[in-house]
């Protein structure tokens, strides 16, 4: 074996034109796994080693350490054809089997009988020598680019070669030497380049080791895409910071009153838009931006769209109040001594756009949201399921249905509903999507409906996205279950079920966001009448006959997920949810009552006991008809075990009625733990299947009352291992 071959680094970069930033992080993680994984698989790269991807929005690269310049020798294991297609029926080696041999390099006797678990079949051992580095690499690059998670492809020049942008050049080094080879129709070569307008030139790496050191110093460029991150984030901070600001997205914890209602949104679309501005820039620098205070009698979240999606930009929070300042912080690409041009530029473009949003805003307050709800008639909401404006109607009766049972108040639940998808129609929403709801809130204030009503109309959509907010109170709690379940019904009911990971109209999102209001609020409604009452909300035959009953396992499926993300067992799901029987706020205080009982040294052994219990009844239910199971007799109680455990049982039902009523689910559990010497002893001296049918109804009757007393809050025989 030859061991002492030398190891260096590797680094291996594709300088192409500007790669989409969205996908960049995306793309690099991906090549440098599938190179680095297909390094290991030739065992050119070991434990020892380390991969280093970097990303620039000009450049996908990846560095390894250790790695050997030529593959060690190695002895290789090659699958013949099958025992049964070896022979030829009079006993003679079939072609097969010869054309193996003769492939390999091998005579009959060096072949072995391998089993593979579902057959026999000829194998060889055979000593191959180990290749040299330059033999694979180009190889490896070419396969990890074809396996990049690229929508769509393009071709450049008069050359067949796809990628996601023009290739201009390559590098393969490996230490001190070029490792010749081509890819994507580009020789490699120990040259690359820096910043566009910062770079002194080309870059002539001596080393693969100095690539990130080179491009930092001589060509002003920030290779590693999480540096650059941590870099960008350091000096949003410091500038912020100077201005007694944070801008959104900072990850301190201190209130800001004012951002309440989209600080959870805010903070995602920050997340997203730091990985895209980290992105777009190889030399990072912050600025410091500037518009006119008027604009911010605009609605700050529109300001905030604004300046983020389409600028890019940064906005400023006053760190006391909370409140958007009239500043914005700019990445810039470029370091100049004289920032006045960029900074200039960027806020005259800014000052263009908050303009808009300005107008836009002014215009929808000339109307009121109540004269927009008529021309919902002229929106189709889908083909099947009538327009907005039917959708709409659908919405406020069952809205009216829920708040009544929530004892909110009905004509401003069914006002807030009627309102709700008014501002559909407005410029605001039509030019930013995502202030559905938001502005609507604000036309509802400044058309003079009361504040329950308008933050109804923006609660409705709450939670939008997984940790989002809930609506408060029941009078949003009723516009936001009307609006999702009148979805999920609909949709679901003409055909429309997610299928693997489609699901264009979200409805396991819809789904989920019911399942946190009637959890988390909690409210006091089952899910199998709400589904009923929604469905039943729709004209006859619109929808599949079934579809509330479907919809229920559907939501059960969310619901397990669901609970399981919170962290609970699965067996403990199992054993809750027969008991709540659609009562879905007394999941999770069932829950946390069968943990507490599963951590008590007795739970196994009742839970088997349970399952024993169980099995004896639904026997007897079954063998003699459901009326053997009655009553219990006391006079036909016999032996002393099932008396003391008749007593025992009497004993706990008070407390149990009582720990029922009050939600103490746990203390309920834990008083099952008395019982267990009684069970024990029955169990050991008492037969329930006698032949005296009398007597064996009578105990099957002592032990179904012991099943109702033991299952109240959970079946806790799912507990049994």
């Amino acid at each position: 074996m030859n061991m002492t071959v030398k190891k260096d680094t590797l680094l291996i970069e594709l300088l192409t034109e500007e790669l989409p930033p969205k996908a960049l992080e995306k793309l690099s993680l991906s090549f440098a796994e599938d190179v680095f994984a297909a390094l290991k698989a030739q065992e050119l790269a070991g434990a020892d080693s380390v991969c280093t991807p970097f990303a620039t929005p000009r450049r996908l690269a990846l560095s390894v350490t250790n790695v050997l310049a030529q593959q060690p020798d190695r002895k290789v294991e090659r699958k013949g054809p099958a025992v049964a297609a070896a022979r030829n029926p009079d006993g003679s080696v079939s072609k097969a089997l010869e054309g193996f041999m003769r492939s390999a390099g091998v005579v009959y006797e060096q072949l072995k009988l391998v089993h593979d678990g579902k057959t026999d079949y000829y194998a060889v051992s055979i000593d191959q020598p180990g290749k040299p580095l330059s033999e694979y690499v180009p190889d490896m690059v070419m396969q990890a680019l074809k396996k990049l998670p690229i929508p769509k492809v393009m071709r450049w020049g008069d050359t067949e070669h796809q990628f996601v942008r023009p290739v201009k050049s390559l590098v393969m080094m490996h230490g001190d030497k070029v490792l010749k080879g081509e890819v994507m129709g580009c020789g490699s070569s120990n040259v690359t380049r820096g910043h566009r307008f910062l770079s002194s030139g080309v870059i002539t790496l001596k080393t693969a080791s100095e690539y990130e050191n080179s491009l930092n110093i001589v060509g002003n460029v920030v290779a590693n895409y999480r540096s650059r991150r941590k870099m960008i984030t350091a000096q949003l901070e410091q500038a912020a910071s100077a201005l007694g600001a944070v801008w959104i997205g900072h990850s301190s914890n201190q209130p800001m009153p004012e951002l309440l209602a989209l600080s959870a949104q805010d903070r995602c679309v920050s997340s997203a838009l730091l990985d895209e501005v980290t992105a777009l820039v190889e030399w990072p620098v912050v600025y410091v931006g500037e518009f006119e205070a008027e604009f911010l009698e605009v609605p700050q979240e529109c300001l905030v769209l604004t300046m983020q999606q389409n600028q890019k930009y940064f906005p400023l929070l006053d760190k006391t109040s909370g409140k958007l300042l009239n500043k914005f912080l700019i990445v810039s690409n470029m370091k100049v001594k004289d920032s006045q041009h960029i900074v200039g530029g960027n806020q005259k473009v800014v000052r263009s756009r908050l303009s808009d949003a300005r107008f836009f805003f002014e215009q929808d307050r000339k109307q009121k949201l109540e004269s927009r709800v008529t021309r919902l008639g002229n929106v189709v909401y889908h083909n099947k399921l009538g327009s907005q404006l039917q959708r709409v109607e659908r919405i406020v009766t069952l809205t009216g249905i829920i708040a009544r049972l929530l004892n909110a108040d009905k004509a401003a639940a069914e006002l807030a509903a009627r309102l709700a998808k008014a501002d559909l129609l407005t410029d605001m929403v039509g030019e930013f999507p995502e202030l559905q709801g938001i502005m609507g809130r604000y036309y509802a204030l400044h058309d003079g409906e009361n504040m329950e009503v308008a933050d109804a109309i923006e609660g409705h959509y709450h939670p939008r996205f997984a940790g989002d907010s809930l609506p408060q109170g029941h009078l949003a709690c009723a516009v936001a279950l009307a609006d999702k379940l009148e979805t999920l019904v609909g949709i679901y009911g003409i055909g429309q079920i997610p299928t693997g990971d489609k699901d264009p109209f979200g409805l396991r999102r819809h789904a989920l966001g019911v399942l946190r209001i009637l959890i988390e609020t909690p409210l006091e409604l089952p899910l199998p009448a709400l589904l009923k009452t929604a469905a039943d909300n729709f004209p006859a035959g619109m929808l599949s006959a079934n579809v509330a009953k479907e919809l229920e396992g559907f939501m059960q499926d969310r619901l397990r997920g669901y609970l399981k993300e919170r962290g609970y067992e699965a067996a403990h799901v199992e054993a809750v949810l027969p008991m709540v029987e659609g009562k879905l706020h007394q999941a999770i205080p069932r829950l946390d009552g069968v943990k507490a009982f599963a951590a008590l040294e007795a739970s196994k052994d009742l839970a088997a006991a349970n399952k024993r219990v169980q099995n004896i009844v639904r026997k007897n239910l079954e063998e003699l008809g459901p009326d053997s199971v009655g009553k219990v007799n006391k006079g036909l109680l016999m032996e002393k075990a099932e008396v003391d455990l008749f007593q025992s049982i009497q004993d706990i039902i008070p407390y149990s009625v009582h720990y029922m009523a009050r939600g103490e689910y746990a203390h309920n559990l834990k008083a099952l733990v008395a019982l267990k010497p009684y069970i024990d002893d029955f169990f050991t001296h008492v037969m329930v299947m006698t032949d005296d049918k009398e007597l064996r109804k009578n105990r099957a009757a002592l032990l179904a009352e012991l099943a109702r007393l033991m299952n109240q809050v959970a079946d806790i025989s799912r507990l049994a291992v």
